[in-house]
């Protein structure tokens, strides 16, 4: 099974694109695109489910592995870091679950980063709802829990397994 390879450039010209969107919905396909076109580079085969009745955004099939993404953005500067919100659209009824996902991907708009973060740091014990995500050099290095997972692209190769123990030792 072969997967599509697409090159999105991102200049400095180009980092203030999310503004033209009239909508978030329409940020969030497109920032869904940024995502599949960073994982497929990578050489991960990108699945994209069919309407919009799956609690994920995205499927990674890598190896013996599926692995459900939920995608997520952010453009919300506070303090020196943006804040991001981890729950569904308002109109949807019913929370995320472990079930249903493994893995939130956040892209930081205004510097283009990523963040892999596993769902079970958000959605377990402790369901957090919004986190701060310090794409630029912290102030305090040791206050920032989530700067492990910036770029964290090696977790789409982990299986669902794997990404739950590594949440259970931390």
């Amino acid at each position: 099974m072969g997967c599509a390879f697409l090159r999105l450039e991102i200049t400095t010209e180009s980092m203030d694109y999310w503004k033209q969107f009239k909508s978030f919905k329409q940020r969030g396909e497109g920032v869904e695109l940024r995502f599949m076109a960073a994982a497929a580079e990578r050489g991960f085969c990108v699945l994209k489910p069919w309407g919009e009745t799956r609690p994920y955004d995205i499927g990674i099939d890598h190896g013996p592995n599926f692995l459900r993404v939920q995608v997520k953005s952010t453009t919300c500067r506070t303090g020196t870091g943006y804040f991001c919100q981890f729950k569904p659209h308002y109109l949807k009824k019913q929370d995320y679950t472990l079930a249903q996902l493994d893995l939130f991907a956040a892209y930081v708009i205004p510097v283009a980063t990523w963040y892999i973060i596993p769902a079970a740091l958000l959605l377990g014990a402790e369901r957090k709802t919004g986190i701060m995500l310090y794409p630029v050099e912290p102030l305090k290095k040791d206050r920032y829990s989530y700067e492990a997972y910036k770029e964290a692209w090696p977790l789409l190769y982990k299986s669902r397994r794997a990404l739950a123990e590594r949440i259970k030792h931390r």
